[in-house]
């Protein structure tokens, strides 16, 4: 599926909880460079089930209106902040396929309130593995 800004992966095999009003996404920001190669990897392991229930990236159209072209984030959402467990296991998946550096988990409560950065003490991110 795309849409003007992003493109996303579904998950076909397995099922997965709905998502709720206590979603989330771990955010994994890539130079623009390694979307794609990123992007594949992200997309086979949602569609296999090894993930949640979706994830998007960034489309080509996005890019030239990017403030910053040469960053890029691939978000990969759990269908609740809460459920320790099961954003560790996706965690652990995202590290499976390549991504080993430390990450950050954002609630979509957080994005929908316009929360992008932390504003001084108080940190954005519920995870940061």
């Amino acid at each position: 599926m795309v849409n003007d800004y992003w493109v996303y992966a579904q998950r076909k095999d397995g099922k997965y909880p709905e998502h709720t009003s206590r979603g989330g996404k771990w955010l994994i920001f890539v130079g623009s460079h390694n979307l794609n190669r990123m992007w594949a990897k992200v997309q086979i392991a949602v569609e296999k089930g090894r993930l949640g229930s979706m994830a998007k990236a960034p489309a080509a159209k996005l890019d030239s209106h990017s403030r910053n072209s040469n960053a890029k984030v691939i978000c990969v959402y759990t269908y609740d902040w809460k459920d320790r467990q099961d954003v560790e296991r996706v965690r652990e998946e995202l590290r499976k396929i390549g991504i080993t550096r430390k990450i950050s988990y954002k609630t979509d409560e957080d994005t929908e309130r316009g929360i992008y950065h932390a504003n001084g003490s108080e940190k954005v991110s519920k995870y940061f593995e």
